[in-house]
């Protein structure tokens, strides 16, 4: 087969907007999962999962938490704003997206709920992160003693939601205590993501207790995820994407586990795309923790994962990108195209697929 050369446009798609999903499922398990690891499709229902895998295999989880990093504030001129807190760096600095009318200066100091003088916190905004021409700004903030971005963000933040939800949270949202339950996972232990891991919102305990059962065992990794998790690819030329950065850590009794697995002849399920690229970016550069930039696209040579569940993303984004690259470019088409005629709910609150890993194509 000849070399394929893709660009942008090839990872497009048409999505009724009635597809788009604002709500969980009523329960956990009973979303939607469509077995896609053979050119015939299944429709299933999540709780499926455990007959569908096999003893011995092993289920990798992100165990992120989603924190509130969303805080609204104002200038000192009165204007509205708000900051996503994508980082913290230390006890004062935070490295944040900022949404305003007008971009404030170096030096600019900011007001949150309603400022130092009235109980809340002010923040000083020191210039772009990580560098001159970075995506995220650096905040100094100013706080009570004893208070730290994290406890600040506990106590005045808001749980952040995709951007395509029509019910974006605001200040006083009437769905915030259901995503403070649902927008989040049964095994959420690390604090530090602004987005799910979405995949692994399906998963109740009921569901964990039937793949244990089965013989199916799991391990962790921490992959901290951004808000460029959401952003489209912009560049029709692949290879002038910037990639978001995002923080990862795999402990050393996941790559035991994993080892354990591929000795046994199991198979090493990655659950969503975050634990892909941490395993992937493992793989790749022998590091357990750091920083991962990895872009992966049609043609990589994926050398952990050997099954994927993952739910159904964004039109010219990065995870198009991932999932045509492990289950083939005209697999994916295919299983989209099924998707929409069946009606799947669709993004972070969406229904799942179960994918398998092909070969990777030839790729100019």
């Amino acid at each position: 087969m000849p070399p394929v050369s893709y660009t942008l446009a090839d990872f497009d798609y048409d999505l009724p907007e009635a597809l788009i999903a604002h709500h969980p499922a009523e329960q956990r398990s009973a979303s939607r999962l469509l077995d896609a690891r053979s050119a015939q499709l299944q429709d299933r229902i999540f709780r499926d999962l455990p007959g569908l895998l096999q003893a011995g295999d092993l289920l990798v989880f992100n165990d992120t938490q989603v924190v509130k990093a969303r805080i609204f504030g104002e200038k000192a001129s009165g204007g509205k704003l708000e900051i996503l807190i994508e980082r913290v760096l230390d006890e004062q600095h935070v490295a944040v997206h900022l949404r305003v009318s007008k971009k404030p200066l170096p030096g600019s100091t900011m007001h949150f709920a309603g400022g130092l003088k009235q109980g809340g916190f002010d923040a000083v905004m020191q210039g772009r992160y990580p560098d001159a021409d970075g995506p995220l700004f650096l905040f100094k903030i100013q706080s009570p003693e004893g208070q730290t971005p994290w406890s600040l963000m506990e106590r005045f933040g808001h749980l952040p939601l995709p951007p395509y939800i029509e019910r974006h949270q605001q200040e006083n949202d009437l769905d915030a205590e259901e995503d403070a339950e649902r927008y989040q996972t049964v095994f959420a232990r690390e604090p530090g993501a602004v987005a799910a891991p979405t995949a692994a919102l399906h998963f109740d305990q009921m569901t964990l207790d039937a793949l244990q059962a089965n013989g199916i065992e799991r391990a962790n990794i921490t992959l901290h995820v951004g808000a460029g998790t959401f952003q489209p690819v912009k560049t029709e030329d692949l290879s002038q994407h910037r990639m978001h950065s995002e923080y990862y850590h795999i402990p050393d009794s996941t790559l035991a586990a994993i080892a354990a697995c591929k000795a046994r002849g199991g198979r090493v399920v990655a659950v969503g795309t975050t634990s892909v690229r941490t395993l992937e970016s493992w793989a790749k550069t022998g590091k357990t923790q750091g920083d991962t930039q990895i872009f992966i696209t049609p043609g990589f040579a994926f050398q952990v994962v050997d099954v994927l569940i993952t739910n159904f993303h964004l039109p010219k984004s990065t995870l198009m990108m991932l999932v045509s690259a492990f289950a083939g470019y005209e697999h994916i088409r295919h299983v989209y195209q099924h998707a929409i005629a069946q009606q799947y709910r669709f993004f972070s609150y969406g229904d799942s697929m179960l994918l398998s890993r092909v070969a990777p194509a030839t790729v100019v």
